[in-house]
């Protein structure tokens, strides 16, 4: 190859290379705009408060869990018991000065201060707060604000960009992006509640963000952010947003009444596995089985049975139990809502009138034998349960499981000793002559459900026999 050819092949590929940087850089999002609109209406919360937070101890750094930490920074020197200081975001949504932010944010406050862009600051007063959604609403004396739109559509896809703007270790109006890594994402309170489908994201979030907006490329709020997941403090590409959905229900609500009361069915709920939804006669596993339904409540109201699995519910889909919470979470007491239901192998549809639950209510469901047998088919020896048993777990009847066969179907199932079986498939079981008979019927190579009361808790285990 001549200089000739070498110095034409050099310039051909750096024409290609410049074409291509053009185009990628021509393909990638444009956020100057978003930023320099939205950053005056984006804030710095600084909180004070007199001791622990409610219902802890002062915890040092090494105490707070390496999971889902919430974002709370304390700076400087370690607090003294009789004052705490943290930080976080928050964004104006009215130009009358209210705000919002993350309830872990100014919980158990005595003051609150809200700086602005151009470094102004104000004295807060909290509106109202939900623990439940980690959203709070607090209000500056201000006017003329700027302020952010909240989106009018809950359409977030997977893949689509996403902005936050806060402050992050106290570094005023810092902005990370990123994508949305997924949606619907099921993050349990240590209540075990789950009202809140997160957007996860891989924007870089730390410390002192909680409460901040998240973006579409719009610049239209789609989130706030609430959590992260992380072991060293820091971000690690695992953060959380509260959807808008569930902010415009939160935050609609505290205006109004200064409280929030959301959906509650009154029901225990459980996933299905795959030998479970081959015993319920469906196509895959699916939906909320539900375990135990409280006596009175809107589902016994309403017809619902130990068993059913409600597939959808006010026509949304239910994949998994944990999505169940988040559909009914959002519906107005009082509301009705169709369920859609699989039981004993048929669909059927039932009207349900679903109840409220107040913010500050919490509801969970309540949940000398026999000598020992021989084991039967399905690898157990039961036994009478005591009337103290039975009635410390508000049962009518059930069978204590005394022993379980190693390597039997209802031992790779999960069964323990101990457990109280009440159902055999969708037959009843109030003695050990009833739980004989149930099994008897089972055909061999069947799957089949048991629904067992563990430690007073509900739970429905999945079994498939020998063939």
């Amino acid at each position: 190859m001549n200089a000739f050819t070498k110095y034409s092949a050099f310039f051909v590929l750096a024409v290609l290379a410049s074409f291509v940087s053009r185009v990628d850089a021509a393909q990638l999002p444009e956020f100057r705009e978003i930023v320099k609109q939205s950053s005056p209406a984006v804030v710095k919360i600084i909180v004070e408060a007199s001791g622990p937070r409610p219902g802890q101890g002062q915890p040092g750094p090494e105490e707070i869990p390496e999971y889902l930490r919430r974002f709370f920074e304390f700076r400087g020197a370690p607090p003294q018991p009789h004052q705490r200081m943290g930080m976080g975001s928050g964004f104006i949504i009215s130009a009358d000065g209210l705000i919002i932010t993350n309830n872990h944010v100014v919980e158990g406050a005595d003051s609150v201060l809200v700086r602005m862009s151009d470094r102004q600051e104000f004295e807060a007063e909290i509106v109202g707060t939900d623990p439940r959604s980690d959203l709070a609403l607090i209000r500056i004396g201000a006017k003329d604000l700027p302020v952010l739109e909240l989106s009018a559509s809950d359409e977030l896809d997977v893949g689509e960009w996403v902005l936050a703007i806060g402050s992050p270790f106290g570094l005023d109006y810092s902005v990370t992006a990123g994508i949305v890594s997924a949606k619907g994402r099921s993050l349990p309170t240590e209540n075990g509640e789950n009202y809140v489908p997160f957007i996860q994201t891989d924007v870089a979030i730390n410390p002192g963000n909680s409460g901040g907006p998240l973006f579409n490329l719009e610049g239209e709020v789609v989130g706030v952010n609430s959590q992260i997941f992380t072991r060293s403090g820091g971000s690690i590409g695992l953060s959380f947003a509260i959807p808008v959905s569930v902010v415009r229900n939160v935050v609609n609500q505290l205006q109004e009444h200064g409280r929030v009361t959301r959906g509650w069915l009154g029901v225990t709920i459980q996933d299905v596995d795959k030998n479970l939804a081959e015993s319920f006669g469906l196509d895959r596993p699916r939906g909320a089985l539900v375990v135990q339904v409280a006596e009175g409540g809107p589902a016994d109201d309403a017809g619902l049975k130990e068993g059913d699995v409600i597939v959808t519910f006010d026509g949304k889909d239910i994949p998994t139990s944990s999505d169940l919470p988040h559909v009914v979470g959002l519906i107005a007491p009082d509301t009705k809502a169709e369920a859609e239901i699989v039981r004993d192998g048929k669909k059927r549809k039932l009207k349900v009138k679903v109840g409220g639950l107040e913010a500050d209510d919490s509801y969970a469901l309540s949940g000398g034998g026999a000598a020992q047998g021989q084991a039967d088919r399905l690898g157990l020896v039961v036994a009478e349960t005591g009337e103290d048993t039975l009635e410390r777990w508000g049962l009518s009847g059930g069978v204590l499981v005394r022993e379980v066969v190693p390597a039997s179907p209802a031992a790779e199932a999960g069964v323990q000793p101990g457990d109280v079986i009440t159902l055999v498939g969708s037959s009843p079981v109030k003695s050990v002559d009833a739980f004989d008979k149930a099994v008897e019927k089972l055909g061999n190579g069947s799957s089949v459900s048991l629904r067992l009361m563990r430690r007073g808790s509900p739970l429905f285990i999945g079994l498939k026999l020998a063939d």
